[in-house]
């Protein structure tokens, strides 16, 4: 385990400009990088580079906060606060686009023990380039989420460094 990761929160910001919507985590990722976040958290916006990822799930880190566009079914724009297993499964409920977040954690699992809680901030997309031939660009929905997404990972960010978060218990997010 590294020392500078022990005990310090990961937002890991994921996702492809080039694909639509699947650009939530590359744009929530420049919005999170100028918000007042705790001093162990850091932002990482990893694109589409699963192997960094990989190796970053196992650098002992206290939680990860995964931001990506996810399809759940609601409207573009919703917002989903999912927390995984340390396999990085949250009921099936990550789909698999430009960087397939379930062959990230099943290699971070070859590489090493997650020992991170892992959290997902997922938004609803109106298409991840694949119905568009791959337009850039957030749709109108998903751009107007991302003050939401932020406030999300700051909420749940600062209960986790403050050590107020209890495992299943409803998440007071928007609380500063």
């Amino acid at each position: 385990m590294s020392d500078r990761a022990d005990g310090r929160i990961l937002v890991a910001c994921v996702g492809n400009i080039f694909a639509g919507d699947d650009g939530f985590g590359v744009e929530a990722a420049r919005a999170l990088q100028a918000a007042e976040l705790p001093e162990c958290v850091t932002v990482t916006d990893y694109g589409i580079r699963g192997l960094d990822l990989a190796y970053a799930l196992i650098d002992g880190w206290r939680a990860v906060i995964l931001v990506d566009a996810i399809r759940r079914g609601g409207d573009a724009g919703d917002l989903y606060l999912l927390q995984a297993d340390r396999n990085g499964e949250a009921g099936g409920l990550l789909d698999p686009h430009a960087m397939d977040p379930s062959a990230v954690f099943a290699l971070a699992r070859s590489l090493g023990e997650i020992r991170a809680q892992i959290f997902i901030v997922g938004c609803e997309p109106a298409s991840l380039g694949d119905d568009l031939g791959g337009s850039m660009g957030l749709s109108q929905a998903v751009a107007a989420a991302i003050p939401e997404a932020v406030e999300m990972v700051r909420g749940l960010s600062r209960q986790l460094a403050m050590g107020t978060y209890a495992a299943g218990a409803e998440l007071n997010l928007l609380t500063t």
